[in-house]
């Protein structure tokens, strides 16, 4: 996927420090104050962790302000991230009902409908 939208980038508007942490929170979905906590746990534990922190800030883009329209265009692009096939699944299936709906509809307004057929006429 080559969508700047599957790109993980730093996230300079919800920062704290560089942006890291929030733009791993936007890329993967998860609230960026587990991924904070989660860094603070892991420098305490490991120490490495804050280096590795102060390399992606310098190596990592920063976001552009207008990635995406709304919150339910972000939500769609970190389910697309977190698992495509699924995503491609759900979408196929929404692709379906609409299908099946409008199969509905086509057969109600074409089958014989005595009810629609007098109101037509009474329309005359």
């Amino acid at each position: 996927m080559n969508s700047p939208r599957t790109t993980l980038y730093r996230d300079k508007h919800n920062a704290k420090l560089m942006g890291v942490c929030s733009g791993i929170a936007d890329y993967t979905g998860v609230d960026a104050f587990w991924i904070r906590i989660g860094l603070v746990g892991l420098t305490i534990a490991l120490g490495w962790p804050l280096l590795a922190y102060f390399v992606a800030g310098f190596l990592l883009n920063k976001k552009p302000p207008h990635l995406y329209r709304d919150a339910g265009e972000q939500k769609y692009w970190q389910s697309v991230r977190q698992s495509p096939k699924r995503t491609a699944r759900e979408i196929r299936a929404r692709f379906r009902d609409i299908d099946r709906r409008l199969a509905d509809v086509e057969t109600y307004y074409v089958s014989s409908n005595q009810r629609l057929t007098a109101e037509i006429e009474q329309l005359r």
